[in-house]
């Protein structure tokens, strides 16, 4: 859990920067809207931003901007990836990482969110820029954070044993998940055919057999010098 919380601090100190330059970024999305011709719809998906980085951006400023939003974005994706990956809770939690995705996901219309109290990036905008055009798109990364730290405060409180997905041991960061599942204690079929394997070799089976019980009794005579020949009654020999 330290790693997540970690992980949510250092987005956090990327998206403090950029909501300092959010006149930058309405600037921006303003100059490549223009020079897409789209000036009447809204700013309503992540797509949306990329195409204009992609097709419509004529000045560095700009493609700063447009892809330290776009960069922010992806880093929240992944990690509620990583945490649906690698922690297993309850249905509140399960909910908000389902609506952190879907919140994240490029193609998923904005044009309806608002951010609200404390957050105040809506009323940096004029009324016609945050009710027709940027409201959505401004709102986008806090409303995340603020649902990732709903679901680190409901996590919290969950009991350890019904915490990850993944057993034993302390918290496991969102990265060390293929290396918990490499050494789980199962062990794979290949290695328990080679140990039942070495097993029969190595150990005589006598239970249930009298044929495996007379092998054993001939191997042990054999090894210790001894030859058995046939009782002959006395007086009787060839």
């Amino acid at each position: 859990m330290n790693e997540v919380k970690e992980s949510l601090r250092n987005i956090e100190q990327q998206y403090k920067l950029f909501q300092q330059q959010q006149f930058t970024f309405i600037g921006a999305l303003q100059h490549t809207r223009e020079n897409a011709h789209d000036m009447i719809r809204p700013v309503a998906s992540i797509n949306q931003v990329q195409s204009y980085v992609d097709h419509h951006c004529n000045n560095s400023t700009d493609r700063r901007i447009l892809s330290m939003f776009l960069s922010i974005c992806n880093d929240l994706s992944k990690l509620c990836h990583s945490l649906e990956m690698v922690y297993s809770g309850n249905n509140i939690t399960d909910g908000i990482l389902e609506r952190c995705k879907l919140l994240l996901s490029h193609s998923n219309n904005l044009s309806l969110i608002r951010a609200k109290y404390p957050h105040d990036v809506v009323n940096h905008l004029s009324c016609h820029e945050a009710r027709n055009h940027y409201g959505g798109v401004v709102s986008l990364i806090p409303i995340v954070l603020d649902c990732l730290k709903e679901w680190v405060a409901h996590v919290e409180k969950l009991p350890r044993h019904k915490l990850y997905n993944l057993s034993g041991g302390s918290a496991p960061s969102p990265q060390d998940a293929p290396a918990r599942a490499a050494t789980s204690h199962t062990a794979p079929p290949g290695h328990l055919e080679a140990q039942t394997s070495t097993s029969n070799k190595d150990n005589v089976q006598v239970q249930g057999s009298s044929h495996v019980w007379k092998k054993h009794l001939n191997d042990t005579e054999t090894h210790s010098g001894k030859h058995k020949h046939p009782w002959k009654p006395p007086g009787r020999h060839a």
